[in-house]
């Protein structure tokens, strides 16, 4: 695959950035990509490895090594070096349904697990599939192609993420007749609402909807299943039912204090901001400028929240995380191919060190207390240091506060980004599925069926909150299960 001796020939080079500095002061996404010629130079050194751990999409030690979806990394990596565009456009849409949407927010668990990664720097995974499907589009080659035949199936999903955007792709594909029900104004999820401008431009989503309407798809978007429509009208109706709803139950900080005003969920800021954005008429946002912001927690909708606070004008960020801080290379016992547990400082966190000066993150530390003023305004927050140690009796690392460490600081906004804890109560119960002690949608290993007849789940709401990636897995599965059911067979990938 590619040339011999690309990677010893060539350097990783990545899509260049605007510096932190000048791109915040917009909502636009800042990565410029390289020339054509240099693209299929990079691709070049995807190596004839033998064993590509890129697609494998394993599990190890719990986390994924390689691709969930299986994409055949080295196949258009290859099509891509020799500029053969159009095939790997073609191979790289018979794994992925959007790899618009993963080659701007996925992780790139593919690099991580990539050959050249071993001793070197990694193959531009992630850059490439970018540069491919963008030329599907500015090419004409991402037209809709409706389905020529169709089957006369219904199939009602509920829930326009990536996992429920996946399965209506697919069996729209196979001739069902698909509708999917969005609670908001517009389809995407957490891709629409959860994931920031600057990562995500909501011109992507909305590019890949039109096209996905055009192929027949209906969209029926401001109808809260459950609530406004009725889960029994839907199976009536429809022959499947797919929920799709992802795993939108925040995880909450009970402290005292906790209904100080001035403390939101991430996804609800998020949420907000973008809205604003998209409309700016739109006058609930919640708006950090000239505040002092807590964020709680890290990973991405942590981060998202330290890049968005810092662009609507903060006056200082600081970003709380619970677990120690990760060392700057993979330990001894975090072998290649496992993903690798080593500090990472995205976006968010580089635009707060342009701005500040430091780091925002603090590390082993937590909230004790919220601090309101006379008015119920939070005005300061009480947080404490933690020490992690082994439990003799379980074996399991536990965390305590450290007496004396306690520090108060002046806090006018807190973004809570401290994950989710599964499906909201409201769908689940209305279609009288089970779930587990996570709260997730239960079925079967391995399956999608859940513990009702003709009603199926996907993604997150599946699997708990978990990668873009996972969910289009996800979708696509349940899609396959959905045909097989309805139509006895298959030939869905």
């Amino acid at each position: 695959m590619g040339k011999p001796t690309g990677f010893l020939d060539y350097e990783r080079q990545i899509n260049t950035e605007i510096e932190p500095l000048d791109r915040i002061k917009n909502y636009d996404e800042f990565h410029i990509p390289i020339s054509g010629e240099e693209r299929q130079v990079q691709a070049s050194r995807c190596m004839e490895c033998g064993v590509p751990f890129c697609q494998s999409g394993m599990m190890i030690g719990g986390m994924a090594s390689g691709c969930p979806l299986n994409n055949l990394c080295p196949e258009w990596n290859e099509l891509l070096y020799i500029g053969s565009y159009g095939q790997a456009l073609g191979r790289l849409l018979k794994t992925n349904n959007f790899p618009e949407f993963t080659s701007r927010v996925c992780p790139a668990p593919c690099e991580a697990a990539c050959t050249c990664g071993l001793n070197d720097t990694p193959v531009t995974i992630k850059d490439n599939e970018n540069a491919i499907i963008e030329y599907g589009y500015e090419n004409g080659l991402m037209d809709a192609k409706p389905p020529k035949v169709r089957t006369g199936k219904t199939v009602a999903i509920v829930g326009s993420g990536p996992s429920g955007l996946a399965a209506a792709d697919q069996l729209n594909k196979r001739g069902h007749l698909v509708t999917v029900f969005e609670r908001e104004d517009y389809p995407g999820g957490l891709l629409m609402y959860g994931i920031p401008n600057m990562k995500l431009d909501k011109s992507v989503i909305e590019r890949k909807i039109n096209v996905m309407k055009a192929e027949g798809i209906i969209f029926k978007t401001g109808v809260n299943v459950g609530v406004d429509v009725k889960a029994d009208e839907l199976k009536e109706q429809f022959d499947r039912v797919i929920l799709a709803c992802g795993a939108s139950e925040p995880r909450d900080i009970k402290v005292p204090g906790r209904e100080a005003k001035g403390i939101y969920f991430a996804v609800d800021y998020l949420t907000r901001v973008t809205k604003h954005l998209r409309s700016p008429e739109y006058k609930e946002y919640i708006d950090a400028k000239g505040k002092n912001v807590l964020v709680i927690g890290g990973g991405d909708t942590g981060n998202d929240c330290v890049g968005s606070s810092i662009r609507q004008g903060a006056k200082s960020v600081v970003q709380l995380e619970m677990m120690p801080k990760p060392p700057a290379e993979r330990a001894d016992t975090n072998p290649w191919p496992e993903w690798p547990k080593v500090l990472k400082t995205d976006y968010g966190q580089q635009e707060a060190i342009a701005v500040f000066g430091s780091d925002p993150r603090v590390y082993e530390t937590t909230v004790k207390e919220f601090l309101p003023d006379k008015d119920g305004m939070l005005k300061q927050v009480r947080i404490v240091k933690l020490a992690w140690e082994r439990d003799e009796k379980t074996g399991r690392m536990a965390m305590h506060e450290i007496p004396g460490s306690e520090q108060v600081l002046d806090v006018d906004l807190v973004l809570i980004a401290a994950g989710f804890l599964g499906a909201q109560r409201y769908v689940t119960e209305a279609f009288g599925v089970k779930q587990t002690e996570r709260m997730a949608v239960a079925t079967a290993a391995g399956e999608y069926a859940t513990s009702e007849a003709g009603v199926f789940t996907a993604g997150d709401m599946h699997r708990g909150q978990s990668l873009v990636v996972w969910a289009i897995r996800e979708g696509r599965e349940a899609a396959r299960e959905v045909d097989k059911d309805l139509m006895g067979y298959t030939n869905l990938n």
